[in-house]
């Protein structure tokens, strides 16, 4: 009789489903440095009322228009005052705060809803979801920013109301890809076995069928949470969005056009605050795609 060779079970065990998304997604050196910065970005928030300096809305009258500490400024601000002398480096961090906290309320608000439509567009086709879908197909006919500028113009400026616009306007991506994936998945052999188990259709949808379009999702919801800081930004400039002395990123630029030849730190500062997080984000989405979808995983 032949001896049987010891194995090891550890070496044979297939890796979990966590390091083998983490192995993926960290082998994306764009999406890895998207993840730092918008770690960093999410600390500034969290911890705003610690790292802040002075209060975002006090204001310092003698010390208008102070210039960052590089640029011939004092350490007493570093990153310099506004036309009014409120501190920039607390009104950023503030700021951080409440942009994050726009792109989340926005992408919850638009997420679940567009995920409930797309099931009942899936799951009953014929009349119900024709309808959903020729609703979602006048929202899309619109420009998203015109179409979130009519939702605040009728409900008035204000920081709920473009939170509220913002998950309007995005809620027909989320309906046309989960009808999409789901109606993929109908035809599936697992789907047919679980309707002769004698699964209702509330179990169908949620518990069976949901959880396999997940991974396109949490990609778009990833996009849409860039997408809703860019409108809200926005929206800010224009006027419609957080009110002053809210310190949100698009109202600090709106506030800062005037000084933008002897006073640009006001103007860049923001400005560069968007687009290094929008940037952060928009990488880690791009990770999260090949991380989650098989046929972009590289061999390894």
């Amino acid at each position: 009789m032949s001896a049987v060779l010891p194995t090891d079970d550890k070496a044979a065990a297939p890796p979990s489903p966590f390091a083998d998304f983490w192995r993926s997604f960290s082998s994306n050196r764009g999406a890895l440095g998207g993840l730092v910065v918008f770690a960093f970005v999410v600390l500034c928030a969290v911890f705003a009322d610690v790292l802040a300096p002075y209060s975002p809305i006090e204001q310092y009258r003698d010390a208008l228009l102070t210039p960052p500490v590089w640029g011939g400024g004092t350490s007493r601000f570093l990153l310099g005052t506004d036309d009014i002398g409120r501190d920039m480096l607390s009104r950023l961090l503030h700021g951080a705060r409440l942009s994050l906290l726009i792109g989340l309320v926005a992408v919850t608000l638009s997420m679940l809803p567009g995920i409930a439509l797309g099931l009942v567009a899936a799951f009953f086709p014929r009349a119900i979801g024709t309808a959903i879908l020729r609703l979602m197909d006048v929202m899309l006919a619109l420009p998203s920013l015109l179409l979130a500028i009519a939702v605040v113009a009728v409900l008035g400026p204000g920081l709920l109301n473009t939170m509220f616009a913002i998950a309007l306007v995005s809620i027909p991506s989320y309906v046309r890809l989960v009808r999409a994936s789901a109606m993929s998945e109908l035809a599936k052999d697992y789907v047919i076995a679980s309707r002769l188990a004698g699964a209702g259709t509330l179990r169908l949808m949620f518990d069976t069928v949901l959880p396999n379009c997940m991974a396109p999702v949490i990609v778009t919801a990833t996009m849409g949470f860039s997408d809703a800081i860019l409108t809200a930004a926005a929206l800010g400039f224009l006027g419609l969005g957080a009110q002053p002395p809210t310190p949100e990123w698009g109202t600090m630029l709106a506030s800062a056009r005037d000084y933008i030849e002897r006073a640009n730190w006001v103007v860049t500062l923001p400005g560069l605050a968007i687009l290094a997080t929008v940037l952060a984000i928009n990488l880690m989405g791009d990770g999260l795609r090949d991380a989650l979808d098989p046929r972009l995983k590289k061999l390894s």
